[in-house]
């Protein structure tokens, strides 16, 4: 399978996962991360939002008190006091975390700015749809107006024809019976 039809497939499954919120518009090219959506750009995405959590800082924590507590009591003693290697490990680690959380920033950044693009063009189809059935209220009640409007002239004709036929069937009468 090639990388054009794994990213394609990939992208079929995200849309059925996600298919609530991308009924309104169908996967395009400029939806693809400035990065990449290759297999380090989504394990270094992941890895950046571990650093957040709190199992991260928690094992982190348990790590830095079992490292100083190791090297304070003499356990084993490979950093003494004041502990160049564990600070050397911290800058190490914010080294890497640093440029991983920026990614995962650009790329959380380049799916709102879809979103927000994809919002935006339905939140229009919306309007347009809106603009259209008012004009054609509109038309109904101008044609409803109009047909009224017949009506009463209709109704004003058969009342004047229905005057004069009276009128006439009085005179027939009035010259058959006098």
């Amino acid at each position: 399978m090639n990388k054009k039809s794994r990213h394609e497939s990939r992208i079929a499954l995200e849309l059925k996962q996600n298919e609530p919120f991308f009924r309104f518009h169908l996967p395009h090219i400029s939806f693809n991360s400035v990065y990449g959506d290759d297999w380090f750009a989504l394990k270094a995405e992941a890895f950046a939002r571990f650093f957040g959590t709190p199992t991260f800082l928690i094992l982190q924590t348990v790590i830095v008190t079992v490292w100083i507590i190791m090297n304070i009591i003499g356990w084993w003693t490979f950093d003494i006091y004041p502990f160049i290697l564990l600070n050397l490990a911290f800058s190490l680690q914010a080294a890497y975390a640093a440029p991983l959380i920026l990614l995962a920033q650009t790329r959380q950044a380049d799916r709102d700015k879809a979103h927000a693009l994809a919002d935006a063009e339905h939140r229009e189809d919306l309007y347009k749809a809106s603009q259209e059935r008012q004009a054609l209220a509109e038309k109904q009640t101008q044609l409803l107006v109009s047909m009224l409007e017949q009506n009463t002239e209709l109704t004003q004709t058969v009342k004047v024809l229905t005057e004069r036929l009276e009128k006439l069937t009085s005179e027939v009468h009035a010259k058959i019976t006098g």
